[in-house]
């Protein structure tokens, strides 16, 4: 087990961010065998300008025997945007859905909160969905419409703008939920390497989908250039597994 590396930009995001980053970091620690992943030396820590404001990026990432790559990436632009991304990508062996987690804010205020765990294959295995059809109904103010792309979400997505603190508290504890629900599954979940082709192919359609964020690979360009932005989204946010 490796200790966490402080990540000192959390401390001047929004409460929501920090929190979660936090709760995220347990929950890993708690029911992983943690391992160091390295990114591309000049990829953990990102300056940049955008629009006259300062960009930051931290990425920080792991691996263990069930996940080829954990990826926590925070990002603040000036005072006006922060962002908080997770995905965890499962190894070609396990069959395993993609947990996948993102806030966006700004001046204060949540404006977009999403979680899902993603089938690689046509439904959730059978140890997903007989817990998340038996959680609490749980509704929030202002439930957002998903983007076109976002067709490899699941029918237990949830994507919502919080309107309070309790929202922003509750659905925190959503997304630790589904996180603790995938860790679990996933320790119990045994290597089939003869999915191997199939698991793959779901992976590759769900990070081929995510390239097409279109507000990301802008927000990027504009502060990078279209060279740097495409080896970001495709080195670091949605890398494909090897085939």
């Amino acid at each position: 087990m490796v200790a966490p590396t402080p990540i000192s930009l959390r401390d001047q995001q929004h409460p929501m961010i920090r929190d979660l980053a936090d709760r995220i970091e347990a929950t890993w620690r708690q029911y992983l065998d943690l391992s160091p992943y390295h990114l591309p030396e000049d990829l953990g820590y990102i300056e940049g300008r955008l629009e006259g404001e300062r960009l930051t990026i931290e990425n920080q990432c792991y691996q263990t025997p069930q996940f080829r790559k954990l990826h926590l990436e925070l990002a603040r632009v000036g005072n006006n945007l922060d962002i908080l991304h997770c995905v965890m990508f499962p190894q070609p062996e396990y069959a395993l859905p993609m947990f996948g987690c993102d806030l966006v804010g700004g001046r204060g205020q949540i404006s977009a909160a999403i979680v899902d765990l993603s089938p690689v294959g046509n439904v959730l295995p059978a140890g997903y969905t007989a817990v998340l059809e038996a959680l609490p109904a749980q509704s929030f103010s202002e439930e957002r419409d998903l983007p076109g792309w976002g067709t490899i979400f699941s029918p237990y997505c949830r994507f919502i703008r919080p309107a309070s603190p309790e929202e922003e508290t509750a659905f925190i504890d959503l997304i630790a939920t589904y996180l603790a629900l995938h860790c679990q599954q996933a320790i119990a979940t045994p290597a089939t390497p003869a999915q191997r082709e199939s698991i793959v192919a779901g992976q590759r359609h769900y990070c081929e989908q995510q390239q097409k964020n279109d507000k990301t690979r802008r927000v990027l360009e504009k502060a990078f250039g279209d060279a740097w932005a495409e080896r970001y989204m495709t080195t670091v946010l949605f890398d494909l597994p090897p085939v």
